[in-house]
């Protein structure tokens, strides 16, 4: 979708009139004044109605050389304007699919002259346009043949000329590049697992040294070297061998300031391994690396707003396969912190790569905090569906700054229990732990317990975003597939609490 400021009626775009408020309409010409008459008419009978998109037929003048009217459609728009930016996007991406249901090839802009806040405008503007690109984006590179889905080629808007265009667009084009963090995560859910395993993982990321952040692969031999054991043994069973991605973004003038960390479960694929999955909805599993695509498009987010702050991303990238090499339920394993784990089931493989991973940033880093995003289990689909990512942690003021901004993005996340007496199920007779308590109960908190072992005493905080990672009816900021959740939500933690 191309977004462009040029200040150019055409009579075969689609006009839209935005009016944050029910005043009477004056649309500077752009219709013709029976159009307005009857427009207006109607409003007077929706005067208390907050919310309307209605579309309406008018004889287009614009073009004075031609002495037949042209019939074309123009969408009215009323909302009620708020400091929330979220529910902006939100109604605006419901809005790019009314017009999308419309038909609307191209469309022009126009606000309501009656409307003279020149700060709300392009605060309005600015929102309608980030709110119809996180609604636009769609996956499709690999329809060749079948039919795609209908597509707004253009946005126009008018009414802006001069310094108050090139302002206005240098600011709002800087503000949708940075929507490309969010693009890049749901690129990486979207791929199929035969395109992106470990190491082609690693190579979707490149664009991130483009913009400043450094990245540090360690590979298979790096791995055993250092004793990640514990990720390792998922990634036996694969003939794509591990990885693990360090992503480093220094932004704060205080070089030596001790990073945030950001740590990511990058299961590429997981077919449960020897503990092997059913069929059905094995394909989803595709995404099984959610978190660690949060993790590379939330880095490639901050660099591209320039953060000021000091920020490691880490994940760890594995293919869970069964194979002759296959770890097996029973087999006990050595993490790099030096804690035994008897591995009960081997598709509770994501604790097992994160606690290396989580084990390694806290020692190498000492970060202030570490947060990890992982499709952990199913469970916690059945707590909490798909609007909710589960919130687990040892540390209430970090609790209290993920909601705040989860109340901001509308990425929605709820605190969940954690205990010793949780703890206690994970304790193991042959080994310092399991990685299953063999219960059907709390599988979604009895994982947080497992992870907590391996941060120490550093502020922690672990999302479980199974549930919202992926979405077959889609969501107010998506079409259906990859969400892209996770990203905008830390971004805005980074952004009110360390710059």
């Amino acid at each position: 979708m191309k977004i462009n400021f040029e200040n150019l009626s055409e009579q075969n775009y689609h006009l839209l009139i935005i009016s944050p408020d029910n005043k009477k309409v004056n649309s500077n010409n752009h219709l013709d004044n029976s159009s307005e008459d009857i427009l207006n008419g109607y409003l007077e009978k929706k005067n208390k109605e907050k919310e309307i998109i209605e579309t309406f037929l008018y004889k287009n003048t614009q073009n004075q050389q031609k002495k037949s009217d042209f019939v074309s459609k123009f969408t009215y728009v009323r909302f009620e304007h708020s400091d929330d930016t979220s529910s902006q996007h939100s109604f605006f991406g419901k809005l790019l699919s009314y017009l999308e249901s419309n038909k609307a090839k191209n469309v022009m802009i126009i606000f309501n002259e009656n409307f003279n806040d020149e700060n709300k405008k392009q605060e309005i503007i600015e929102n309608l346009l980030i709110g119809f690109k996180l609604k636009d984006y769609r996956f499709e590179k690999y329809k060749n043949i079948s039919k795609k889905d209908f597509k707004i080629d253009e946005v126009r808007i008018l009414g802006y000329n001069g310094k108050s265009r090139t302002e206005l667009e240098k600011k709002i084009k800087h503000k949708i590049k940075c929507l490309d963090g969010i693009f890049l995560t749901r690129n990486l859910v979207s791929e199929p697992a035969n395109v992106l395993y470990p190491q082609k993982f690693v190579e979707f990321c490149n664009d991130l040294k483009k913009v400043g952040v450094e990245i540090q692969i360690f590979d298979e031999k790096k791995l055993k070297t250092l004793g990640m054991n514990a990720l390792l043994g998922v990634a036996q069973g694969s003939v794509r061998p591990a990885r693990v991605m360090i992503m480093k973004w220094n932004g704060s003038k205080e070089k030596k300031s001790s990073p945030l960390a950001f740590i990511g479960k990058g299961v590429t694929f997981d077919t449960g391994g020897i503990s092997i999955k059913p069929s059905s909805g094995m394909e989803d599993m595709k995404w099984d690396m959610g978190g660690a695509g949060v993790v590379a498009g939330l880095m490639y987010t901050l660099a591209l707003r320039k953060a000021k702050a000091n920020v490691i991303g880490a994940v760890g990238l594995v293919e869970n396969m069964p194979d002759g090499n296959a770890q097996r339920p029973g087999d006990i394993v050595e993490s790099l912190s030096g804690q035994t784990i008897e591995v009960l089931n081997t598709d509770a493989e994501g604790r097992l790569v994160l606690a290396d991973v989580l084990w390694y940033i806290n020692q190498k880093f000492k970060p202030k905090f570490m947060i990890d995003l992982a499709t952990l289990t199913g469970a916690i689909i059945v707590a909490l569906g798909e609007r909710y990512a589960g919130l687990f942690s040892n540390d209430d003021l970090l609790v209290k700054k993920i909601l705040d901004a989860s109340k901001t993005t509308k990425e929605l996340v709820w605190q969940m229990p954690m205990d010793n007496e949780f703890d206690k199920l994970l304790n193991c007779p042959v080994a310092d732990m399991k990685n299953i308590t063999g219960t059907r109960g709390a599988g979604s908190i009895t994982a947080a317990q497992f992870l907590k072992r391996f941060v120490g005493k550093t502020s922690w905080a672990h999302l479980d975003i199974a549930g919202v990672t992926w979405s077959k009816k889609g969501t107010k900021f998506s079409r259906p597939g990859g969400t892209g959740f996770g990203v905008r939500l830390l971004d805005e933690f980074v952004r009110k609490n360390y710059g």
